[in-house]
C-alpha cells in the first residue's frame, strides 16, 4: 500500500481546484456550457478586444482552459497542461490589466492567480496522487517543464503583442474600430 503525505493531498487539492476552475471556463468557451456562450459568441467577444481571428483564439483559449486544466485536475502532463493554462491565463490578465489587480474593478486578479496556480503546478508537479505518477512520470520529465514554460512563453508574448498592437492602433484610429456600434 503506497503512502501518501500532506504534500501529495495538498497538490492533489490544488490540482482539482485549479483544474476545475480552469475546464468549466474552457467548456463556456468551447460549448456554452455553465452560461457561456460557445465558440461563435466568444469568438465575436476576443475579436472584439484584440485577438485576431476572433474564432481560432476563441478555439485556442477554450482548449487550453478545457483542455489544460482537465489534464491538471488529473495531474496528466502537467508540465505542458500548467504551462498552456498559464499561457491562456496570461492573455486574459493582458485584457484586464487597464483596470489594475483587483477582480471587482474588472483587473486582473482572477486571471493571474489561477495563472500562477497553474504554472506552479507544471513547476511542482503533480505529487503521487496523480496519473502522471501512475503512468510512471513519462508525460512529467524535469526537461519538459522548461520546454513547456518556454514554448508557451515564447507563443503567449507573440500573441499578446500582436493583439496590444491591434488595440493601440485602433485607440490612435489607425484602423477599424475594435468594438462594434
Amino acid at each position: 500500500m503506497a503512502c501518501y503525505d500532506r504534500r501529495d493531498l495538498g497538490l492533489l487539492l490544488l490540482r482539482l481546484g485549479t483544474g476545475g476552475v480552469l475546464a468549466a471556463h474552457g467548456t463556456q468557451k468551447l460549448f456554452g456550457w455553465f452560461g457561456g456562450h460557445g465558440i461563435k459568441g466568444t469568438g465575436q467577444f476576443m475579436g472584439s478586444i484584440g485577438y485576431e481571428p476572433g474564432r481560432a483564439s476563441a478555439t485556442a483559449a477554450g482548449l487550453a482552459e478545457a483542455g489544460g486544466g482537465t489534464l491538471v485536475a488529473l495531474g496528466l502532463a502537467t508540465p505542458a497542461a500548467g504551462a498552456a493554462a498559464a499561457g491562456a491565463m496570461a492573455g486574459a490578465a493582458a485584457v484586464h490589466l487597464p483596470n489594475g489587480f483587483f477582480a471587482m474593478n474588472g483587473g486582473y486578479e482572477h486571471a493571474f492567480t489561477v495563472g500562477m496556480a497553474a504554472a506552479g503546478l507544471a513547476v511542482a508537479g503533480p505529487g503521487r496522487l496523480s496519473l502522471d505518477h501512475a503512468f510512471g512520470n513519462i508525460f512529467n520529465r524535469g526537461w519538459m517543464v522548461p520546454t513547456a514554460l518556454a514554448v508557451t512563453g515564447a507563443v503567449t508574448s507573440v500573441v499578446i503583442g500582436m493583439r496590444n498592437q491591434r488595440v493601440r492602433k485602433a485607440a490612435e484610429g489607425e484602423q477599424e474600430p475594435l468594438f462594434e456600434e
